[in-house]
């Protein structure tokens, strides 16, 4: 799909080719020759990018806020320099766009907020606001209500710095840290992620630090005279309204505060903060609470030389990717385990033997990364014993269920040389997310019951969800695991199985809350649905591959644009890619349809658009961190899944399907 700079699709429909003719090279010898040959390739490709440790690991690739907020970071500690900032600016210029805006996907349209921080960056690096690029996007922000319309989010970035009032912010009191689990918006009603950022941003919001600015911005505003303009006030009947009160009222209490009270606060904020610091320095494996973090504690007192300090800086460092041109990208978050446990799936589902080095050195690794005690998630199921996988190098406090269940998943595809290692970590692994299980009967990604309707309300809280509560691909993914381990049977996997079937879209499909989106939802689905034993003639079975049939492009793959998130004619519509027509595929090749045109022509497409080196290109976005509000490029999606695909297509049971049908015999024989 070509893009225009205003971010809609271009000269081609939604459905239209975005690939290379398919009716080529596979029918000149098979389409099973072709899959072949792919296949081989593609774990050759595989092979050759695991680390000596045994783990894989592909760049997450965001948007340009990860660079913006890392120099803001770095202004606002005083500890800016040249390299790192022409580096960042080179990185930030690049992904700009003819119009002078800034997306948060490939294609995507142009995104206030990201826009604001990209260009106070580029003001940073020197760049001029007469400068031809910089007066296209100023313009560009004007028009679209300048600063005060951004998320509020960008607008603390400038507060730190005199760019915008504290006074004209959400308030956000660290006495929040005082209330009791029980009471409605205590920290632990937060998803694991705002919770992380929210308790740093307590004291932040307290201290209401100002920096010099090193320059003003009144460009970016609509009427440089009313910098601050006032917001409208929901009606007081209505959620929106007395939130909005609620904040007024905040804002008047923090004048008169208690000063004790306010540094009791404080300091059990900083001892919370402290005490969630992962090994390797950072706080949850991901960027944004680390920053508010270091900010936090560096407002209370912490100077830089402070072990817990440095080693926070430290972590931050290793989020930066350096390009070959010398620009520098910061990754929000780092998917080693994730990544790992589904290199692992593809290769052996595509046929490496189950006690292959690559295989085993990969078990070894996750084997060790086992979180043995116990996280933020023990709040809400104190009495269950830890056992889980998290999904970066380190993040001990929040292990997620998710991959959980997909390293269970590989560790049993592996011939290990100490079965009873492995079968005790999965044993254990088991039965954490067994506990993890919420009352409906589904799974979230990191916490139980993360359910409360009132976190999304605040007038802080505009951007991206801030709770975690279960979702249709997460629960199908744990259901496929149980169904593997012998536990098909078990009341809790009939529940969740009788969870997902409520799930599905009058059209077939499923939600996709952590992937782009039905095609990923639907692909999680229906592999886990025939893995806990629901025939390929089930009518949610077939009405899933009559939507998924529906939506196949010309071109014989499948995409799914992030616009589906809000725009209905988006929903299972958008440019061919190669992690999506794989989705499509496993949700295929489960149900029974090995023989199927649609799956012939989705490996044709797969085997036609692959490169010389065996691996696939896919420029576009097909994960998400918050649906819509914050995507991610996974770049080792494009490798693992069409090879698990390709290996299922080749070796796959279509009787069985799904993970439990293609996993070999010999690898979960040998570990017994």
């Amino acid at each position: 799909m070509t893009a225009t700079t205003d971010g809609s699709a271009g000269a081609v429909s939604p459905r239209a080719s975005s690939a290379s003719d398919i009716t080529t090279a596979p029918a000149a010898d098979g389409i099973r020759a072709a899959a072949e040959r792919a296949a081989e390739r593609s774990v050759a490709h595989l092979l050759g990018r695991q680390d000596t440790e045994g783990w894989w690991k592909g760049d997450l690739e965001t948007n340009v806020t990860m660079d913006a907020e890392d120099l803001l970071l770095r202004q606002f500690l005083g500890i800016q320099d040249d390299a790192t900032l022409h580096a960042a600016a080179l990185h930030i210029r690049g992904e700009q766009r003819d119009d002078g805006t800034w997306a948060t996907f490939y294609g995507g349209p142009p995104e206030l907020s990201a826009t604001i921080e990209a260009y106070v960056a580029l003001r940073l690096a020197g760049d001029r606001p007469d400068d031809p690029h910089m007066a296209r996007a100023s313009a560009w922000i004007r028009a679209q209500g300048g600063i005060a319309a951004a998320r509020v989010f960008t607008r603390i970035w400038l507060a730190l710095f005199g760019w915008w009032k504290w006074d004209d912010l959400p308030e956000l009191p660290p006495e929040l840290i005082f209330l009791p689990r029980w009471f409605p918006l205590n920290i632990y009603d937060f998803g694991c992620w705002a919770r992380q950022t929210i308790v740093p941003l307590t004291v932040v919001s307290a201290k209401r630090p100002v920096r010099p600015a090193p320059f003003p911005l009144d460009e970016l505003h609509t009427d440089p005279r009313l910098p601050n303009p006032p917001r409208p006030l929901a009606p007081v009947a209505s959620w929106d309204g007395l939130f909005q009160r609620l904040d007024k009222a905040l804002h008047a209490y923090h004048k008169v505060a208690p000063r004790r009270l306010r540094r009791a606060a404080m300091n059990v904020a900083a001892r919370w903060i402290v005490e969630r610091q992962e090994n390797d320095g950072c706080w949850g494996g991901i960027q944004p609470p680390a920053v508010y973090s270091v900010i936090a504690l560096y407002l209370l007192g912490y100077d830089l030389e402070h072990p817990v300090m440095r080693a926070g800086l430290e972590s931050l460092d290793r989020f930066a990717v350096w390009r070959e041109d010398g620009a520098r990208m910061i990754e929000a978050c780092q998917s080693p385990v994730w990544d790992t446990c589904l290199a692992t799936i593809a290769l052996a589902d595509a046929g490496l033997p189950a006690d292959h080095p690559a295989l085993v050195k990969a078990a070894d690794w996750m084997l060790g990364e086992e979180i043995v005690r116990p996280g933020d998630w023990a709040v809400r199921r104190p009495g269950l014993p830890p056992g889980g996988w998290a999904f970066e190098f380190h993040n001990d406090n929040y292990p997620d269920i998710d991959d959980t269940a997909e390293v269970v998943l590989a560790l049993r595809r592996v011939r290990h040389h100490d079965p009873d290692r492995l079968d005790a970590a999965v044993a254990r692994g088991a039965r954490w997310t067994l506990g993890m299980q919420s009352a409906n009967g589904a799974w979230g990604a990191f916490d139980a019951d993360n359910t409360s309707p009132f976190p999304n309300r605040l007038p802080f809280c505009d951007f991206g969800e801030v709770i975690d509560p279960p979702s249709a691909d997460v629960t199908a993914h744990v259901v496929e695991m149980l169904a593997h381990e012998g536990k098909a049977q078990h009341p809790s996997t009939r529940r969740a199985v009788t969870w997902l079937l409520s799930e599905q879209e009058p059209s077939g499909a499923w939600f996709g809350r952590w992937g782009v989106n039905y095609v990923y939802g639907t692909g999680s689905v229906v592999p886990a649905l025939v893995a806990a034993g629901l025939p390929g003639s089930h009518p949610a079975l077939r009405k899933a591959v009559r939507w998924l049939e529906s939506v196949q492009n010309d071109d014989g793959g499948w995409g799914e644009d992030l616009r589906s998130y809000r725009e209905e004619k988006w929903i299972g519509h958008g440019a061919s890619t190669a992690s999506q027509t794989a989705w499509a595929l496993l949700a295929l090749l489960a149900a029974g349809e090995r023989e199927s045109t649609a799956v012939e022509r989705g490996i044709a497409w797969l085997a036609t658009t692959q490169t010389e080196d065996g691996s696939w290109d896919e420029p576009y976005f097909t994960g998400t961190g918050f649906p819509w509000d914050f995507s991610i490029n996974y770049h080792l999606y494009r490798q693992v899944f069409p090879l698990t695909a390709l290996g299922r297509y080749l070796h796959g049971d279509p009787e069985v399907g799904g993970l439990a049908g293609t996993a070999r015999s010999g690898a979960r024989g040998g570990a017994h």
